[in-house]
């Protein structure tokens, strides 16, 4: 059997929205970059991007089990000596409540150019509306 190999740009693209209320972080992230990297279609090449646009909304109402809510810690430098920020999931939350899911989307995405491309065609917003309906985003349930 050969191998299917497509052009980029003649790749079909669709687009997906997905509803994060009341479901974990984590399982959101892992259907969003499967979908990201293309690993649900048969024309799947781990070098190219041949996956899908994903928009995913009501990202603050994302669940974590356990004592994540206040234990989980991000973690940032700035660069100079001592510099190491850390803030708890919770504060994180509560001043930009996109990024929790975007940093675990980024984690499962590959690192270097091909990851940083990818992660352009997720689109994460904290309420329930967005300005993709003119894409006639099809719904995916995680």
């Amino acid at each position: 059997m050969k191998t299917l190999f497509i052009k980029e740009q003649e790749a079909p693209r669709a687009w997906f929205v997905i509803d994060a209320a009341d479901k974990p972080l984590g399982r959101i992230a892992v259907k969003a970059a499967y979908m990201l990297r293309g690993k649900h279609k048969v024309t799947y090449a781990p070098h190219q991007e041949t996956g899908d646009f994903i928009v995913i909304i009501n990202a603050e109402k994302a669940i974590v089990t356990g004592n994540k809510a206040e234990g989980k810690m991000y973690h940032r430098h700035t660069g100079f000596v001592g510099g190491l920020r850390s803030v708890n999931y919770n504060a994180l939350l509560a001043r930009h409540p996109e990024d929790p899911l975007m940093l675990a989307i980024k984690g499962m995405l590959p690192k270097g150019p091909l990851g940083r491309k990818l992660l352009k065609n997720v689109k994460v917003y904290s309420g329930a509306s967005h300005p993709h309906a003119a894409q006639n985003p099809q719904p995916v349930e995680v």
